[in-house]
């Protein structure tokens, strides 16, 4: 858009926002200017221009903040949350794959153990072709 257009958009808002002033009570009139002077004053100690509003800043109920960025204070907040729960993750998933790991190497013992306790003589171990017996018979 260009500022003819935005002149043209605001003079009709501010006539549309003119005329809903009158059905307002005098009260509500009256705390409404006297918040507006204390905005314009306090933009104004920071030293914001009251005329240019074209810097993209929200005033809301948290607080002002620009288009898209989260407060400073709430940024770091933020990153730290995402971090952690990125630690958080990759810890459950090493400590996951650790334990089963060690799950599968005592599975392994346990065979290792029973085969080597058991009554066969050690010379089957030896055989070639216990090993293809006990592949058949392992499934």
């Amino acid at each position: 858009m260009n500022t003819q257009n935005d002149q043209e958009l605001a003079k009709k808002i501010t006539a549309l926002l003119d005329s809903s002033n009158n059905e307002l009570r005098q009260g509500t009139a009256y705390k409404l200017q006297l918040a507006r002077q204390a905005a314009l004053e306090k933009m104004a100690r920071r030293g914001d221009n009251p005329m240019n509003v074209t810097s993209g800043v929200l005033a809301g109920a948290g607080g002002t903040g620009t288009f898209g960025t989260p407060a400073p204070k709430r940024r770091f907040l933020t990153d730290f949350r995402v971090w952690l729960a990125i630690l958080v993750v990759a810890g459950g998933a090493y400590s996951y794959d650790y334990w089963r790991v060690l799950e599968r190497a005592r599975e392994i013992a346990e065979i290792d153990a029973q085969l080597l306790g058991s009554d066969l003589p050690f010379d089957a171990f030896l055989d070639n072709g216990f090993e293809n017996w006990l592949k058949r018979t392992g499934q």
